[in-house]
């Protein structure tokens, strides 16, 4: 019988950190309808060797902070937003922090500007380390 692994409670919002792109606190929403997450970025152009560079706004205010990313493609899916429109959105990976806890993930590229949250966490980042306490909101990631 496979031993449970012991898995880290977050609130239905936490402030995430992206620490191989050098972003720090970016509020997120925790989404298990949600398979894949996603990230709010704006000037999205492919450099070479399968690369992409984009700038990830953190917060809503006119003088966010922006972090200039280049990172590499991991591949370009199909996604059906929540109001049925169907996307392209390009695929990249890095790590998400989460209070002390760090795991690797992969992140859609799209505009977010009219939603409260810059990042979406959605079930494929949470599966296996996660559970989801939808009564508080930034726990800090606390196990």
């Amino acid at each position: 019988m496979k031993q449970a692994r012991r898995k880290t409670i977050v609130g239905w919002r936490e402030m995430v950190d992206l620490p191989d792109w050098g972003v720090a606190k970016v509020l997120a929403k925790i989404d298990t309808g949600a398979r894949t997450s996603a990230i709010h970025v704006e000037n999205v152009r492919h450099t070479s060797n399968g690369r992409v560079a984009f700038d990830v706004v953190r917060s809503r205010k006119k003088d966010a902070k922006v972090n200039t990313v280049e990172a590499e493609i991991v591949r370009e899916t199909t996604v059906r937003t929540s109001t049925g429109h169907v996307h392209e959105r390009i695929v990249v990976a890095t790590t998400m922090k989460i209070g002390d806890f760090k795991k690797r993930i992969e992140l859609t590229l799209v505009s977010r500007q009219h939603m409260l949250c810059r990042m979406l966490v959605g079930r494929t980042a949470l599966e296996d380390d996660f559970l989801v306490d939808v009564s508080v909101r930034h726990t800090g990631a606390q196990p």
